[in-house]
């Protein structure tokens, strides 16, 4: 039987793992898991055209579906709803199977010509975490939701890197205090809201922001020159 496309990513990434400590997600460490793996160099190619970049963002995929699978599992019913986007938050990095690995990525898409694909990523997992908690915006709030989120990620693996406190209570407590400060925007907003002069003046910008829609959700399709996973 043909070996599929995520079979082939998920074994080269596992070959990947043990050399990123050393050589970070590089093309010495692409090489390599091409090496261990066996996979033909031109068929691993096709596979992650970027080489280590595509690695690395495979890695990254693997702990956003780490975490909603825990999202999925675990009751947060209870939860008031700044606490479930703590827990999603600290769920998400408690999936992290290499520290190291998390550290050479923030590395590698700090540089100049990744900068835009790891700020996607990020996007991409504060995303996830709306979609599972239930957010139904369509609006210009579909946007800010996933900006503010993004930036409170951000900015938490980043302390969550240097943090060597027991079980990481360092950490939790630092992303506390960013969901408050949040919190705390959210509460400005909506006294702005409230009040009926500044509510004129803002009249202009709402009713451009008012047609801000979030981008249509477009399902999996197979197009020209796309690989599939599909046998004929």
């Amino acid at each position: 039987m043909t070996e599929t496309y995520d079979a082939m990513k998920d074994r080269l990434l596992d070959a990947a793992l043990s050399n990123v400590p050393f050589d970070g997600w590089s093309e010495d460490t692409f090489k390599a898991a091409v090496a261990d793996t066996e996979i033909a160099p031109d068929v691993a190619r096709n596979v992650c055209p970027r080489g280590a970049v595509d690695l690395a963002l495979a890695f990254h995929a693997r702990g956003d579906a780490a975490m909603l699978a825990r999202l999925d599992a675990e009751d947060l019913s209870d939860l008031r709803f700044r606490d479930k986007i703590a827990a999603a938050v600290r769920y998400r990095l408690e999936a992290v199977t290499d520290k190291e690995a998390v550290r050479r990525g923030t590395i590698l898409f700090s540089l100049p010509m990744h900068a835009a694909t790891g700020a996607k990523a990020i996007w991409g997992t504060a995303d996830k975490i709306w979609t599972a908690l239930g957010d139904t915006s369509d609006d210009v709030n579909w946007y800010t939701k996933r900006a503010t989120l993004s930036g409170v990620y951000g900015s938490t693996v980043l302390f969550w890197l240097g943090d060597d406190s027991a079980d990481h209570a360092a950490t939790w407590d630092f992303l506390d205090r960013r969901i408050d400060n949040v919190m705390q925007i959210e509460k400005a907003k909506a006294t702005v809201r409230e009040n009926k002069l500044l509510s004129g003046l803002m009249a202009g910008p709402n009713w451009l922001l008012g047609h801000v829609r979030a981008p249509m959700r477009v399902p999996d399709v197979d197009l020209p020159g796309q690989w599939t996973d599909r046998q004929d």
